[in-house]
C-alpha cells in the first residue's frame, strides 16, 4: 500500500520587518523612522507603498494637471536651481503677467487634452496687492471652465490667501524644497520659516495645500528623509505633494550637479506615499529625463499625478501624446475630475 508523504512547500520568503511607523495619526514621523523606510530593501519598500496606495486610490488612475507660467522670469530670489532668478544668466527673459484671455485659451486647451487641474505660476518673491487682484481674475476665469485651480506666486501676506480663496482657488503651491538643514545651501533670500508661514496662511484661508520639494540637489539620503518628515508632519499634511527631480539649467549654480540615482528618486516617491497616504503624489519636474521605465516604477511606488503638457514653467516636459501612450502601454488611464 502506497502512502503519500506530506511536504511543506514555501513559496515566498518571510517578509522583512517593517520600518518603524507612527502608531496613530497624531504621532509625528521622526527623521529616523523615515530614513528607515528609505533603507528598506527595494522590493519591500515598493510592496509597502503599493499596499497603502491601493488602500486609498485606484492604482490604475493618474491625475493630469497642467502648469502655465503666467508671469515669467525676473525673480529677485537666489534659488540655486531656478532659471527664472534675475541674477542668473539662463536665457529666460522676464515677462509681464498674462491677460485673462490668454490664460483662458491655454486653460481650454489643457482641459481638451484631459487636464483636470490648472496651475498658474508667477515668478515673484511675494506678490503685491495689485498682483493678487489680477491673479484673482485669472482664477475666476479658469474656475468658470470647471477645472480645479492652483496658483504658485511666492510668499503670501495676511489676507492675500483669502482673496485668492474668494476668487475660487482650490490649491496653493508653495514647496519647502529641501530639509531645513540643507535649505541654506540652495537659497539665502528667504528662510524656511517664511515658507511655513505662507503655508499657514493658505490653510487658515481654507485653501488646500500643494507642497513638496526637489531631490537631486546634492542632499544626502537622510536630508531627503528630513524633507519628507517636514511634509508629513504638517498638520494636516498637504493634499498634493509634488516631487521634483532637479532639472539642471545652464547658468544656475546647480547646473553641474551629479545625477541622482533613479532608484533613489523612486524610493522618495514610495516614502512620500507611505507617510502621506491620502495625498496626491505628483511626478513633477524632471520627468523628461527619467524615461518611461522609471516613471512606471514611480506609479508602482504610489505616484498618481503628473504635470501634463509640453512645458513646465520654462523647462521641457514630455508631450501629451507621450504621456497618453505611456499610460496606455501600462493599462492605466487619466483620473476623472474630482466630484464637487
Amino acid at each position: 500500500m502506497n502512502t503519500s508523504a506530506e511536504q511543506t512547500i514555501t513559496l515566498h520568503r518571510p517578509r522583512a520587518a517593517a520600518a518603524p511607523a507612527p502608531k496613530t495619526s497624531a504621532e509625528r514621523w521622526s527623521v529616523d523612522a523615515i530614513e528607515a523606510l528609505f533603507n528598506l530593501p527595494f522590493p519591500e519598500l515598493m510592496h509597502q507603498a503599493q499596499t497603502i496606495h491601493r488602500e486609498n486610490f485606484d492604482p490604475t488612475q493618474v491625475e493630469f494637471a497642467t502648469l502655465l507660467s503666467v508671469k515669467t522670469g525676473g525673480c529677485a530670489e537666489d534659488c540655486g536651481y531656478c532659471p527664472q532668478a534675475a541674477r542668473y544668466d539662463t536665457g529666460v527673459e522676464a515677462s509681464k503677467l498674462m491677460e485673462p484671455a490668454e490664460v483662458l485659451a491655454a486653460a481650454k486647451l489643457a482641459q481638451a487634452a484631459g487636464a483636470t487641474r490648472f496651475c498658474m505660476g508667477a515668478a515673484w518673491r511675494s506678490p503685491k496687492e495689485r498682483d493678487i487682484e489680477k491673479v484673482a481674475e485669472l482664477i475666476r476665469t479658469v474656475k468658470a471652465l470647471g477645472l480645479e485651480t492652483c496658483a504658485t506666486l511666492g510668499m503670501l501676506e495676511d489676507g492675500q490667501a483669502q482673496t485668492l480663496q474668494d476668487a475660487g482657488l482650490d490649491y496653493y503651491n508653495h514647496n519647502l524644497d529641501s530639509a531645513p538643514d540643507f535649505y541654506g545651501d540652495i537659497i539665502t533670500t528667504r528662510n524656511y520659516q517664511d515658507r511655513l508661514d505662507t503655508l499657514a496662511r493658505v490653510r487658515s484661508a481654507g485653501v488646500k495645500v500643494c507642497c513638496g520639494g526637489i531631490v537631486g540637489m546634492g542632499e544626502t539620503r537622510r536630508q531627503r528623509a528630513g524633507l519628507v518628515a517636514e511634509l508629513a508632519n504638517l498638520t494636516p499634511y498637504p493634499e498634493s505633494v509634488p516631487i521634483n527631480n532637479l532639472v539642471k539649467i545652464e547658468g544656475t549654480p546647480l547646473a553641474g550637479q551629479a545625477d541622482l540615482d533613479p532608484f533613489e528618486f523612486v524610493r522618495t516617491i514610495a516614502v512620500a506615499r507611505i507617510t502621506m497616504p491620502t495625498a496626491r503624489v505628483r511626478l513633477s519636474a524632471g520627468r523628461q529625463q527619467m524615461g518611461d521605465a522609471v516613471q512606471a516604477l514611480c506609479f508602482l511606488a504610489g505616484a498618481n499625478s503628473i504635470f501634463y503638457g509640453d512645458k513646465l514653467l520654462v523647462t521641457g516636459n514630455p508631450d501629451t501624446d507621450a504621456d497618453v501612450n505611456l499610460l496606455a502601454r501600462l493599462g492605466m488611464r487619466a483620473a476623472a475630475p474630482a466630484v464637487r
